[in-house]
């Protein structure tokens, strides 16, 4: 058993980000104009007088005469002639501020009008055309098929570079409507009704079909009671693999293996296959793959390999609880509910969450009293336990990863906060994995927020830990490193491929699904192994 640093935390803590001198940009006006505009910057930690720090707009940086007020809170700065559509920032002592869309509105991509020529989709009006996220938005105009099939929505989607060359403007990548956010409502020729993704950001957006890609338009992401900032880049080569041994079958026979891939998220992006030994019979069917194996022999071996690319962000968010308005999003429906996996409605969880939070409505300091009690009151260990479970760790006091994040997330489930369990590996610093559980909330207008208590706690070999992080507490509350990658977020309940196929379920496994393995036929004695995800190389931006 590893031992707990607890850290009394605060009230105030909750209004404030553990980042407090770190520059931040509440709004910029105007957001579309002209080069040579004036721009007014507010926000905050801007230092009382310039002294050297600086602005830059689409990588380009301000002359010194383009400075006209210098405030903690207000900046009044000439656009420079030569800049260009992009992120503005405020640079002050080496720490930059989350960075705001500046559109030069002679680039704005505006709805195409006139006749419809070709194949492709066609945007014509976008209502609303600025929201938060998980706004509802209609796109009307044509070619977008009868049905969604494998189109999308792709929003504008950005993070914060390492190293940045002031000279070079980078434009932003995309992130698609979320299946995970409900985030397709209706899709038929002419009218698309989406949510807008957690992680977009000012800019364009297009759609794509199988007859190509629309040409962009223009979406204004506001509103949000706070900040969210994508870095510390990190690009992974992983490889995991299954193994079967048969010991008694007869023909005909099959097992079918549910393999999962890791998850593409606002944080975790570009997942690509780079090998498999086999192909599976359903590719990729709620990020599982479903495996085949048919008339297998008494005495066979088979394995099934498999390696993928991904880039994992870390995550660094503030936010103002006063701002947030919580209830109106279909996540507060979807997302509260108590299953058998997360027994928000047990009797027990109710009245220790109702002691806990008292009279609170705020959801954002719900999730905080929640995840402190948790960290002061239950005993993490490293060792899966047998008994696993929420209803169990809140009875004995005590969890392992998976049975703290189920316990976490019916408790914020029933006090109706919006969370899902998050599965996959710790990486640490000699590239060794262990499998972990984290959780997220939504918080309406702002999108997922990542909680993590067991590393909160520090309740992990000392080589997982994020040494740059001397409050762990604090951090592992909205924030979350890139030392991870999961596989499912939120319950994957599959569907089993016969009545009478026997399944197999691994609870503490790397992706929370209920079904891993079914068996049919004259398959009687098998045995099965799941290997563990293996990093086979790493590049940190």
């Amino acid at each position: 058993m590893i031992k707990k640093i607890v850290t009394t935390v605060v009230l105030s803590v909750l209004f404030l980000s553990c980042y407090s001198k770190v520059p931040v940009i509440s709004s910029i006006d105007p957001k579309i104009g002209n080069m040579g505009d004036i721009i007014t910057i507010r926000g905050r930690n801007f230092g009382a007088e310039r002294e050297g720090a600086y602005v830059s707009i689409a990588g380009v940086m301000p002359t010194n005469s383009s400075y006209y007020t210098w405030q903690d809170d207000l900046i009044l700065l000439r656009i420079p002639e030569s800049g260009q559509s992009g992120l503005v920032y405020v640079h002050v002592k080496g720490r930059k501020s989350n960075g705001v869309l500046f559109s030069n509105y002679t680039a704005v991509p505006r709805p195409v009008e006139g006749e419809d020529f070709g194949m492709e989709p066609k945007i014509v009006s976008v209502n609303p055309q600025a929201g938060a996220p998980g706004t509802l938005v209609t796109i009307t105009g044509n070619n977008f098929g009868a049905s969604r099939e494998d189109s999308g929505v792709f929003f504008s989607w950005d993070y914060e570079a390492l190293s940045i060359n002031p000279y070079v403007v980078t434009e932003p990548e995309f992130i698609e409507v979320s299946e995970t956010e409900i985030g397709y409502e209706a899709w038929n020729a002419h009218e698309i009704r989406v949510r807008l993704p957690d992680g977009a950001v000012s800019g364009n957006f297009k759609i794509k079909t199988h007859n190509g890609e629309s040409r962009p338009a223009f979406f204004d992401v506001t509103g949000k009671p706070g900040y969210k900032n994508f870095k510390d880049k990190r690009s992974y080569t992983i490889s995991y693999s299954v193994d079967v041994k048969i010991t008694e079958a007869s023909r005909p026979n099959t097992l079918y293996l549910w393999i999962p891939m890791p998850v593409t998220s606002a944080v975790q992006r570009n997942v690509k296959l780079v090998s498999r030994s086999t192909n599976p019979f359903v590719e990729n069917y709620r990020g599982v793959s479903l495996y085949k194996l048919d008339n297998i022999s008494a005495g066979s071996t088979h394995t099934i390999n498999l390696s993928f690319n991904v880039e994992v962000f870390a995550v660094e968010t503030g936010i103002k609880p006063a701002l947030i308005k919580q209830g109106k999003s279909t996540l507060n429906t979807v997302y509260t509910q108590s299953t058998n996996l997360i027994p928000a409605d047990n009797s027990h969880i109710k009245k220790t969450v109702e002691n806990i939070i008292g009279k609170e409505q705020n959801p954002y300091i719900k999730a905080r009293l929640l995840y402190d009690w948790l960290i002061k009151n239950i005993d993490f260990i490293e060792t899966p336990l047998n008994t696993a479970g929420a209803v169990s760790a809140l009875g004995q006091k005590k969890a392992d990863s998976c049975s703290a994040i189920l316990l976490y997330t019916a408790m914020a489930r029933a006090v109706k906060v919006p969370c899902i369990p998050t599965a996959g590996v710790l990486i640490n610093s000699h590239s060794q994995t262990m499998r972990h559980y984290w959780a997220e909330i939504w918080i309406d207008d702002f999108g997922w927020l990542a909680v993590d208590p067991v590393l909160g706690a520090g309740a992990v070999p000392d080589s997982y830990v994020n040494k740059e992080e001397t409050d762990l507490v604090n951090y592992y509350f909205g924030n979350i490193d890139s030392q991870r990658i999961a596989f499912s977020r939120g319950e994957l309940n599959l569907s089993q491929m016969g009545s009478k196929g026997r399944l197999v379920s691994n609870t503490q496994s790397y992706s929370l699904q209920n079904i891993w393995e079914e068996a049919s036929g004259g398959l009687v004695s098998y045995s099965s192994l799941w290997g563990d995800i293996i990093i086979r190389g790493t590049y940190a931006q």
